[in-house]
């Protein structure tokens, strides 16, 4: 078993892996002043990974960006899809696909009993 044990060999295996560039990154780290007040705590900030630029953002486009580009390495041109009827997963991975010119297929399901 190959045992990463550094942070340049982690980047060198991460770096191996085929990549297309879709997301804007880094995203941006912000501070949440009040709710640091309102728990009586340290500087508390979030990861602004609703700005990665593709549908509503998420952490999802960056996986994308590997998923994808191992597909179009592979020689796809359609990319199918599951997930949720309103899942942000499906909306990264259309417009991911359509930035990438993928088509995209949703297979979408929905809770049984609940209308959509």
């Amino acid at each position: 078993m190959n045992k990463i044990t550094t942070i340049k060999e982690l980047r060198k295996k991460i770096n191996s892996f085929p990549r297309v560039r879709i997301a804007v990154l880094p995203t941006p780290l912000q501070e949440v002043p009040r709710f640091s007040e309102a728990i009586g705590g340290p500087r508390i900030f979030i990861k602004r990974d609703d700005l990665t630029g593709l549908a509503f953002g998420g952490n999802k486009t960056r996986m994308f960006e590997f998923l994808l580009a191992k597909a179009k390495e592979e020689g796809a041109d359609t990319i199918v899809g599951g997930a949720g009827v309103q899942s942000n997963y499906s909306r990264q991975l259309v417009a991911a696909c359509n930035r990438l010119g993928l088509e995209a297929h949703l297979v979408l399901r929905r809770i049984r009993g609940k209308k959509t």
